[in-house]
Parts: C-alpha cells; structure tokens; sequence
C-alpha cells in the first residue's frame, strides 16, 4: 500500500484499519445505478454514466495505491445492446473519451488495460480506441484493469468451450476429448489472474447479472445501496474492511481448537456405536 497523505482524516482513519497483507487480489464491481442516480437529480440517464465514468478515473487509482493485484468493471453487458439506440451510442462516445482522457494516468500509474468480452462486436470507432490504448499498456507491470465490454459469463463459457472443441478437432483428438475445470479454466477470459477475492455490487440490486459466474465460485460478496456514481473512496475502504472481516473457508471449515476436535470425534465414535 502506498501512503495516503492525501486522504481526508476519515479515509486515513478506514485505510489504517485495514491489514495491507490481507488486501484482495483482484477485486471485480457490478458498477450500477448510473441511471437512478440521475433520475434522482433531475438529470438525463446520460449525465448519470458521465458521472460513473469520472469514478472509474478514482477508484482505478485508489485499488492500484492500496496493491490491488487485477480490477475487473463490468462495463457494458452483452445484454446492455437491448438499451435505446442513442443511449447505446452515448456509452460507445463515453467509452472513447475515458479511453483518451485516462491513459496519461494509466501510464503514470504503471497499469496495463485489457479488455474482455466479445469486443469485437464493437462499433468501429469505440474498437479501434481500445485496442490502441491495450497496446499503449501492455508493458506496463502494475495493476491489470479489465474492462468487461459486451461481455456475458455464459458466453465466456460457451466461447472456452468451443475453444476446447476446435483445438481437439484441428489435433485429430475430438473422439477422446475430455473436459475437466483446469481445461475450461486456461481458456477463460480472465486465464493467469487470480480469481476475484471480493466482488461489489453498487445500487442495492441482490444479483450477479451473468458476471464472472464461473471465476466468482468463493468470492466475498459485498453489496451497498450506494449508487455506482457516489461510490467514493471510502465506500471502497468499506468493503475491503468488511472483506478482511470474513473468515474464507472455501468450502470447508474454520480451525477447531483441541477441544472441539476431540468432541466432534467423540461424537461420531458414539453414533458408530449405534447404528451397529
């Protein structure tokens, strides 16, 4: 983590509790509630994504301070084409303008962009920008933002798949084809990150919306009704404390002391006897 000298005196007060060993790795965020956070102003659905988009710019740089390894922003859903056409538009404009606007800070802050999603569905312009500002990025060695653009956990599925399929086919090897997680796994998206240790979800809404289904098997879920755009640093320090709050079992359970062990054994020893 690096110093917060800059930090109001609450936000220096939420990052000094929180155990710098213990910060997540890779950090992924439904950003939603640009629209309601708009409609609550007055404001035209636009004004609110303009406003998401200027916290993006923050929050990317607070995660790469803090030693976040990889943030995944759920950008723009495969679903999201079902919008108005113009408001669809305004997004591809918006997208351009982050792009451009931002990669000074990306340089300056040593993070690489990726992107992924089926971008290649992209409008032209909006495709050409990003794939600049990826190749802009690609040597640097800090933080990995990724950017999920008509993205779709299904299909990122389906595509792996497929992709298992093809190469067995191309190599004569489709009739003793086996499928196994660690195959799925090498050819997903997000194939070398770490999978996310905490996923947020701005707004209130209790869902996923076919984000990361497969990487997000043991995510901590943290979900705050704050909207995407009021999102601040403090909201982030928030559940990053909450998620060192959680004890991870991964399936399976705490530590036991000695005591308990012995009872739990205990236990079983007499419903054995029993059932004899």
């Amino acid at each position: 983590m690096k110093p917060f000298d800059t930090f109001a005196p609450g936000e220096r007060e939420l990052a000094s509790a929180l155990d710098p060993g213990r910060i997540p790795a890779h950090i992924a965020i439904i950003m939603d509630g640009n629209g309601r956070w708009a409609k609550r102003r007055g404001l035209p659905r636009f004004a609110g994504h303009r406003a998401g988009a200027n916290r993006v710019r923050s929050i990317v740089e607070d995660c790469s301070n803090l030693g976040v390894q990889a943030l995944t922003l759920y950008a723009f859903s495969a679903e999201n084409w079902k919008r108005p056409a113009l408001e669809v538009d305004l997004l591809w404009r918006l997208l351009r303008i982050y792009l451009r606007s931002d990669l000074a800070d990306l340089q300056r802050n040593n993070i690489r962009l990726t992107s992924i999603g089926r971008v290649d569905a992209l409008p032209r312009h909006a495709y050409e920008e990003l794939r600049a500002t990826e190749r802009a990025t690609e040597h640097n060695t800090g933080m990995r933002l990724n950017l999920a653009i008509n993205y779709s956990a299904r299909n990122e599925i389906v595509d792996a798949v497929n992709s298992i399929i093809d190469e067995a086919r191309i190599e004569g090897n489709l009739a003793g084809l086996a499928i196994d997680e660690e195959a799925i796994g090498r050819r997903l998206y997000t194939a070398g990150l770490p999978e996310p240790d905490l996923l947020i979800r701005t707004s209130g809404e209790m869902r996923v919306s076919n984000f990361l289904l497969w990487q997000i098997a043991y995510a901590e879920l943290y979900v705050t009704e704050t909207y995407w755009p009021d999102f601040d640093r403090s909201e982030l320090l928030r559940a990053i404390r909450e998620f060192q709050r959680r004890e991870r079992r991964f399936g399976g359970l705490a530590e036991t002391s000695g005591t308990g062990a012995r009872a739990d054994a205990d236990e079983i020893e007499e419903i054995a006897v029993s059932s004899k």
